[in-house]
């Protein structure tokens, strides 16, 4: 049964709270999934969830500091002294640690980083502040099972017990030489079925999948996906195994890039969420809410440019609204489409290659519309040349609003940057005023107005 918090719960919480009865505190939270309980102290007062952190075992609070919202931990860890946060620190995984203490000024870092204990365990986590959060490096966790390629069977065998003490799940166990370099894997069934004495370098497997500490956070949750990975290895230069990074890590990675592109299709400038003050909306709004305005004034004088096309044709302006809408439509479905596909590593070939299929696909796609919207025109108006024209306006419109939605996510993920910006209302904007401007012209063109 899955779990769900209810006001009886919250009711019950407080109450042991407010009467310091922590025997049931502890109690109630003995069975509890870590992330279960960083959702309950998301709703109780912040007080009370400082209350719970420091009354837990570390053992269970620090995984609970992983699951909660950056600015309710950023919050916690402010109350919570370096010995505190460092008892936290010790419980987690290297590159949650790593995480946690990057959260904090570089005084509070040097503070809790001198109240561990483990020099080794220090180490690990200096090495990984080193490196960009948006890199392999950043990712990775230090710990991980590793044997050498010249040691038996049997003595493999006791080097991964005593390993496998410090790593939460073992997902694979890695094959190094004397200097440390990856060499491949190893598999347990053959391991189980290979004589005692046996070399690893006979039975493990030299084909592996690894990422260099320095590839994008992209690269490598492509090269898991396509390869359908629970973990990979991270080299440096030099093929020496550093860590290696897990399923749950790139998971989350791509929900964080999923939230952060539907903003940007959404036309939000920045991380925001539904619970953040009207300053912080208002700032991740205005910004596009801006160019959409700018887009309607341009869309404006374009109009006026044909004022007496609009008199002469009055019917033209009521078709004016279709036009821009069905430009806007095609242009993010077409950028939608190549920011997925970019997103997913699946856009192969040169832009004009991909420009040229657009052309006809939606050329094809503007013909059928057309052939119904003349058919409809010149029901209503009886007026062959007006369904033409606006017939014609129509195939134009859609061809080069294709185009626009394809060209624009490629051109920006040539230069670097996010292509999910063109699936928003810079790709509408800029196709409503080219849309309206095409449809003027090419009418004014048949009509000869």
């Amino acid at each position: 049964m899955s779990f769900k918090i209810t006001a009886e719960l919250l009711e019950k919480i407080t109450a042991y709270i407010d009467s310091s009865n922590n025997r049931a505190i502890i109690a109630l939270f003995e069975e509890m999934h870590y992330a279960d309980i960083a959702e309950i102290l998301e709703e109780i007062s912040f007080d009370n969830s400082i209350y719970l952190i420091k009354l837990l075992d570390s053992e269970k609070t620090s995984a609970v500091l992983t699951e909660l919202d950056e600015e309710i931990r950023e919050k916690i860890l402010q109350n919570l002294s370096a010995k505190e946060i460092a008892e936290e620190v010790e419980e987690l995984d290297s590159d949650d640690a790593a995480d946690i203490i990057g959260e904090l000024s570089e005084e509070r870092q040097e503070a809790v980083m001198s109240q561990i204990e483990d020099e080794e365990r220090v180490k690990e986590i200096e090495e990984l502040l080193t490196y960009s959060e948006n890199s392999a490096g950043g990712l990775m966790a230090k710990e991980l099972v590793k044997v050498n390629e010249n040691w038996t069977v049997l003595k493999c065998v006791r080097e991964m017990r005593a390993q496998a003490e410090q790593v939460t799940r073992v997902h694979s166990i890695y094959v190094v030489d004397d200097d440390e370099k990856l060499k491949g894997r190893l598999s347990l069934k053959d391991l189980l079925i290979a004589s005692t004495k046996t070399a690893i370098s006979e039975v493990y497997i030299p084909k592996v999948d690894f990422v260099n500490v320095h590839d994008d956070l992209d690269e490598v949750s492509n090269k898991m996906r396509k390869y359908d990975l629970e973990a990979i290895p991270v080299v440096d230069e030099n093929c020496i195994l550093l860590g290696r990074i897990t399923i749950d890590d790139i998971v989350d990675v791509i929900k964080e890039e999923a939230d952060k592109d539907y903003q940007l299709a959404a036309g939000l400038t920045q991380d925001v969420e539904a619970d953040d003050s009207i300053a912080q909306l208002t700032k991740a709004r205005l910004p596009w809410l801006f160019l959409g305005l700018l887009g309607g004034v341009g869309a404006f004088l374009i109009m006026v440019l044909f004022e007496n096309s609009f008199n002469e044709n009055a019917v033209l302006f009521f078709f004016t609204p279709l036009i821009a809408a069905m430009a806007g439509n095609v242009g993010v479905q077409s950028s939608a489409i190549i920011v997925q596909g970019l997103a997913n590593d699946d856009v192969k070939g040169s832009i004009n290659s991909r420009l040229i299929k657009e052309l006809f696909l939606a050329a094809l796609n503007g013909i059928v519309l057309a052939l119904f919207l003349f058919l409809f025109v010149w029901y209503y108006e009886e007026k062959a040349d007006t369904a033409f024209a606006i017939s014609i306006s129509l195939v134009a419109v859609i061809v080069v609003a294709g185009l626009i939605g394809t060209f624009v996510p490629l051109f920006l993920n040539k230069r670097g940057i996010d292509p999910a910006i063109a699936t928003g209302p810079f790709i509408t904007t800029s196709n409503d005023i080219f849309g309206i401007l095409i449809y003027f012209m090419i009418a004014k063109l048949i009509l000869g107005i």
